[in-house]
């Protein structure tokens, strides 16, 4: 079976996305783990940049499972609003992939 060119740009994106999603709830993880151990730290702006690219889903896992960053009012706030902020982009690019047009036909 041979894809589209549409059909390769959703699969990379999918791909894309669960790499760094995955890259995200691992350094959640690995933070969580270093911290307990007192050992030298991923940094906030680090986990955050994840979450940034496009790994708000495991940076917002990696905070649940791991119970890490949950206190800081920056990453309880800020990584559901980043994941807002994608899921309504990706919503946008899809409808518009499949021929919505805000101003019309």
């Amino acid at each position: 079976m041979e894809l589209t060119p549409v059909q390769l740009f959703w699969l990379l994106v999918l791909l894309y996305f669960l790499a760094v999603n995955l890259a995200a709830l691992f350094l959640y993880g690995l933070d969580k783990r270093r911290a307990r151990k007192d050992a030298w730290r991923i940094s906030e702006k680090t986990l955050l940049l994840t979450a940034l690219l496009g790994g708000s889903v495991g940076a917002l896992a990696g905070m649940r499972l791991f119970r890490h960053k949950t206190r800081k009012w920056y990453f309880r706030w800020g990584v559901p609003a980043i994941l807002a902020l994608q899921l309504t982009a990706l919503a946008l690019a899809a409808a518009f992939a499949a021929g919505w047009r805000p101003w019309g036909p």
